[in-house]
């Protein structure tokens, strides 16, 4: 069991414990599911939105190069035989450097495209745990679960959670 979960399972029964103690109190627990949150949710999707007009082109253009690169390849490999020694010598740098450069323009583009997904998801999940906190505060939750391997849908409230982003932007 990692560590996490252990903590969780801890402060779950150091709940559930103090409730107990407290007699008649009834102990409220809700279920948010992350998963759903992250597909569902405008803030989200508007997310997804702007890292695909950010990176069409680049990947656009990447694709192209590859398909330059591809043509090149065969080009030299079909004019290979009636080439002479040191002309396929010269197609055959020109066409390890193109490589490298695709290469290294895959490298960034994926690099960059990583960078920005983590920013926006940060985003996406930072306003979606104020909301979360706020449901929490307003509905008088006495704790909220985001990871868990069984819930019922009595205790879920991911489609409130995605209401109220949706409703406000998350803000």
């Amino acid at each position: 069991m990692n560590k996490l979960a252990l903590t969780a399972l801890t402060s779950v029964f150091m709940v559930l414990g103090a409730a107990s103690s407290a007699g008649a109190q009834e102990l409220k627990i809700g279920y948010v599911n992350s998963d759903k949150v992250m597909r569902e949710s405008a803030p989200a999707k508007a997310a997804t939105g702007r890292l695909e007009a950010e990176f069409t082109r680049r990947d656009k253009e990447l694709n192209e190069l590859g398909a330059r690169l591809k043509a090149s390849s065969e080009r030299l490999e079909k004019d290979a035989p009636t080439l002479s020694e040191s002309e396929r010598a010269r197609r055959q740098r020109e066409l390890v450097e193109q490589d490298r450069e695709f290469q290294r323009r895959r490298r960034e583009l994926q690099e960059d495209f990583n960078q920005r997904r983590n920013e926006e998801l940060a985003a996406v999940i930072e306003r979606a745990n104020r909301v979360i906190k706020q449901i929490a505060e307003t509905e008088k939750y006495d704790l909220i679960v985001q990871e868990a391997v069984h819930w019922s849908p009595r205790v879920d409230i991911t489609d409130k959670v995605i209401k109220a982003l949706n409703a406000n932007g998350g803000k």
